[in-house]
C-alpha cells in the first residue's frame, strides 16, 4: 500500500518559510521526489475509488501559483492538492484531497456546479428537500462528517421563496463535506480511502439516464444495489460494481 512520502510534510512547512525561485530550484530534486511518490499515492487512491464509484479523471494540481491577477506574488502554493472527478454526464462531483504543513483534508460533493446543475439541485430540494435533509443528517454521516459546507448567497437565488422551509439549503452554492485528517492519517491511502467508504455507504448515489429520469442508487437490507426513480418507491436491481 503505497504512502505519501513522509518527507512531504517537511518539505512544505521549509517552503512556506522559503518561498522563492532560489531555494525552490535548490531543492528541486527534493520536490520531484516527493511528487513522484504523491503520483503513485493518487494513482493507487484512483484505482481504488473505481471499485466504489465511476471516476473519469484524476487531476494532481501543480505547486506553481498563477500570479496573473493576484497581488500575492510568492510563486509556490502551500499545499499539493489532488481531485478525483466522477464520469459526466451521468455522475456529477468528486472528491478532493489536500496536503498541508498547515491543515490537510479530504472533501466531497460539489465544490462549483455550473449553473445548469446548480438550478437542478436547488429545485430538487425545493421540490423534496425532506428527503435531501434525511440524507445528509443521517447519525453515522454526522459522526463522520459533521456538517454539509458551502458558500451560499445572502438571501434567496433568484426564482425562489426566501421564505421556503429549506431556503438553508436552497441558497448554497456548493455542496460539499469536509473531513480534516491528523497525523499520520494524511499519509495513509486506507485511512483516506476509509473516509471516503464511511461517506458512500450513508449517501445514495445520484445518477440521470439519457432521457432524463433522475435515479436513486441504494442498497437494500442484503447489500444488493437497486436504482428507483425519485419520487417512486419501485425497485430495479442492478449489478453495481461496489466490490463487494
Amino acid at each position: 500500500m503505497k504512502l505519501i512520502p513522509k518527507d512531504t510534510i517537511n518539505f512544505l512547512r521549509e517552503l512556506k518559510l522559503n518561498n522563492n525561485r532560489d531555494w525552490f530550484n535548490e531543492n528541486k530534486l527534493r520536490f520531484n521526489s516527493i511528487q513522484n511518490g504523491v503520483k503513485e499515492f493518487a494513482n493507487e487512491v484512483n484505482e481504488s475509488l473505481k471499485k466504489s464509484d465511476d471516476i473519469e479523471k484524476l487531476k494532481i494540481f501543480r505547486i506553481h501559483r498563477d500570479l496573473r491577477f493576484s497581488k500575492d506574488k510568492t510563486p509556490y502554493k502551500k499545499n499539493i492538492g489532488m481531485a478525483f472527478h466522477r464520469a459526466k454526464p451521468e455522475l456529477r462531483g468528486g472528491y478532493y484531497l489536500e496536503i498541508s504543513a498547515d491543515e490537510s483534508f479530504l472533501a466531497v460533493g460539489f465544490w462549483n456546479p455550473n449553473k445548469e446543475d446548480l438550478l437542478r439541485i436547488r429545485k430538487e430540494i425545493e421540490i423534496d428537500g425532506e428527503e435531501f435533509k434525511g440524507i445528509i443528517n443521517q447519525k453515522k454521516i454526522k459522526d463522520i462528517w459533521g456538517e454539509i459546507k458551502g458558500e451560499e448567497v445572502k438571501t434567496s437565488p433568484k426564482g425562489f421563496n426566501k421564505d421556503h422551509d429549506h431556503i438553508d439549503m436552497i441558497k448554497k452554492k456548493q455542496f460539499i463535506f469536509i473531513k480534516k485528517l491528523k497525523g499520520e492519517d494524511r499519509f495513509h491511502l486506507r485511512a483516506i480511502k476509509t473516509k471516503i467508504d464511511e461517506l458512500e455507504n450513508g449517501l445514495q448515489n445520484f445518477r440521470t439516464d439519457g432521457d432524463g429520469t433522475e435515479w436513486l442508487i441504494e442498497k437494500d437490507d442484503t447489500g444488493k444495489v437497486y436504482k428507483r426513480a425519485i419520487g417512486s418507491d419501485e425497485r430495479i436491481y442492478i449489478n453495481y460494481n461496489d466490490n463487494d
